[in-house]
């Protein structure tokens, strides 16, 4: 039996890389929950810790934080209580700390927190590593309260000449000093000594489309802000991909949107930071994703729209080796950044839907990984992927897997819907039997694995029916022994770079 906190339904659905209304907000709920708990660990850490780390003036300013942002979030209790059985709601200030970027700051604050004996020298680093972060929380309860219509005025740390209020913006080109902020009826008052005052509007309203037209207040659509100072630079808001969707901030501000490294990351680029024409190219692309993600089958629409809650802009790359000869774009999701998708710019609409794609089963898996067990395989690198020259661990086998099945399925769709041009079609065909090859390559090693729990053995099952069930409408025969060879030269090279010497 399936346990009961995942509904067999769920991991059906799942297990075909898809995931109807009501699966794919049982993950949501749980990361919310999570996150959470983990703020309530942060507000406990910070009071059980060492006078060295964390001196009592410090945790005085906490704790005011911590008032004002419980303050933003009892303003709005009223306007949006839960509908029965739908878990956390959806204040104004409980979407600010639901933010994905507030998941990586949460770790890091607990990391300089840690009561582990460390080196006095290690200690001092650590105690200047939480100030940072707690100067960090200050701007996050500002934001909060902004959102919330709670009025304030509070004092703000800049860092590295920037101050960031999440997902809001960011005061740019001011040193390290304090910034004076005073918040009231949907404008902000921004004022450093010697400085003449910053002044933003903030207000509940859609992102502009794709000409720049603006569109009128609609409840819950998001927060935009706007200056005639140009040191004041909004976060930009693309529009919701769907009529009832909320638009998807592109932000290339927040200190916490850097990956902190990783196997996983190796291939990734830093953060970038956009001029204009470079977000005009991330909302032109963005604007044709609905309709290519389409092709693919409606759940895929309905899969980003729910579970995408941030875009990350990452520079493009140097260029990385891969066995399949891939450079020039890279994408990622952070595990502690549940709702966030790491890009570099896409270059077109096509291959920014696919993306989309790829790394929303990232997050799925992810989150069903914090729900349930699937496997106990350890950490050792040592199994073959198609799409990497390295040896990878069986957790990161099984990420790989599973958005290859999705991205075999997608294209699969692409290729045979009647409004595909020839072109696409045989551009879809291509990519459909590469990730399936892949797969089909990779599915059995997952599957043999002894250290599969019940739950995960039956994810691995239906993803192996839905390997084969794709093989009912195969593509050109040319096309499907081009891929499995090319399959079979990478998994050559792979052993002949990886066998063991004596």
């Amino acid at each position: 039996m399936i346990p009961s906190l995942l509904p067999e339904q769920a991991l059906s659905e799942l297990g075909r890389t898809e995931g109807g209304p009501d699966t794919l907000a049982l993950l949501v709920r749980d990361q919310q929950m999570r996150r959470l708990l983990l703020l309530r660990a942060v507000l406990d850490a910070v009071e059980e810790a060492d006078a060295e780390i964390c001196p009592p003036v410090l945790r005085q300013r906490f704790r005011s934080d911590w008032a004002l942002l419980e303050e933003a979030d009892r303003a709005g209790e009223a306007e949006e209580p839960p509908a029965e059985g739908k878990g956390v709601r959806h204040s104004p200030a409980r979407t600010q700390i639901l933010y994905p970027l507030v998941g990586p700051w949460a770790r890091g604050c607990l990391r300089a927190l840690s009561t582990k004996t460390i080196p006095r020298t290690a200690r001092q680093r650590r105690a200047r590593s939480l100030r940072r972060e707690l100067c960090y929380f200050s701007a996050l309860a500002a934001a909060a309260a902004v959102r919330a219509g709670v009025p304030f005025s509070a004092r703000l740390s800049a860092q590295d000449g920037m101050l960031v209020l999440p997902s809001l913006g960011a005061l740019g080109a001011i040193g390290d000093g304090d910034v004076e902020v005073v918040a009231r009826d949907g404008r902000m008052t921004l004022r450093r000594r010697g400085e003449a005052d910053v002044v933003v509007d903030v207000a509940e309203r859609e992102a502009p489309t794709a000409s720049g037209a603006g569109l009128g207040p609609a409840p819950g659509a998001g927060f935009a802000t706007w200056s005639a100072a140009t040191a004041w630079k909004p976060v930009q808001l693309l529009p919701g991909l769907l009529p009832e969707s909320v638009p998807v901030p592109l932000d290339d501000l927040d200190p916490h949107r850097t990956v902190d490294g990783g196997s996983r990351h190796q291939a990734l680029s830093g953060p970038a930071t956009l001029d204009e024409a470079a977000r005009e190219r991330w909302l032109t692309s963005w604007t044709g994703v609905r309709s290519i993600l389409r092709l693919g089958g409606e759940h895929r629409v309905a899969e980003v729209a729910t579970l995408l809650r941030c875009l990350v802009p990452l520079a493009a790359p140097a260029g990385h080796a891969a066995p399949d000869g891939g450079t020039g774009s890279c994408s990622g999701t952070r595990r502690e950044a549940f709702g966030a998708v790491l890009s570099s710019t896409p270059p077109t609409p096509a291959t920014f839907a696919a993306t989309l794609v790829h790394e929303m089963q990232h997050a799925k898996l992810a989150a069903l990984s914090d729900v349930v067990v699937l496997h106990r395989e350890g950490p050792q690198e040592r199994y073959f992927a198609p799409w990497r020259p390295d040896p990878r661990p069986y957790d990161g086998l099984l990420q790989g897997v599973y958005s290859h099945v999705a991205l075999a399925d997608f294209y699969q769709r692409c290729a045979l819907v009647a409004a595909a041009r020839p072109g696409q079609r045989e551009a879809a065909w291509r990519e459909h039997a590469r990730y399936r090859a892949q797969t089909r390559m990779t599915l059995p090693v997952l599957a043999a694995s002894e250290s599969l729990t019940e739950t995960g053995r039956s994810l691995v099952n239906q993803l192996l029916r839905e390997c084969d069930r794709m093989g009912e409408a195969p593509p050109p025969a040319g096309v499907r022994i081009d891929a499995e060879e090319r399959v079979r030269d990478a998994h050559a090279r792979w052993v002949r770079c990886n066998a063991p010497t004596e």
